[in-house]
């Protein structure tokens, strides 16, 4: 005998779809899996570096910004706030 209540198990039903028009993840056309398919960008070994590249110097350059507004922080609390 299987208790119901108990069944945690997944079956693939959609209670409810939350994809409606006008949400910033809204998709028109939906696979019948229900998984989002990927398009092959094609991307070259260069292009691929050059994306990398961006991506940890965007990465390093916001790090720097919040040092460096750590270490202001800091010059202001033992230079202004703090003074004795």
């Amino acid at each position: 005998m299987v208790d119901d209540k108990n069944n945690k198990e997944d079956d693939g039903r959609v209670i409810a779809d939350m994809n409606f028009e006008g949400a910033p993840w809204y998709r028109k056309k939906r696979s019948a899996s229900g998984s989002v398919e990927r398009s092959d960008l094609n991307l070259t070994k260069k292009e691929t570096i050059s994306i990398i590249k961006s991506a940890l110097l965007a990465g390093l350059i916001i790090g720097l910004i919040f040092i460096g507004a750590f270490f202001l922080f800091i010059l202001f609390s033992t230079k202004i706030w703090l003074k004795p």
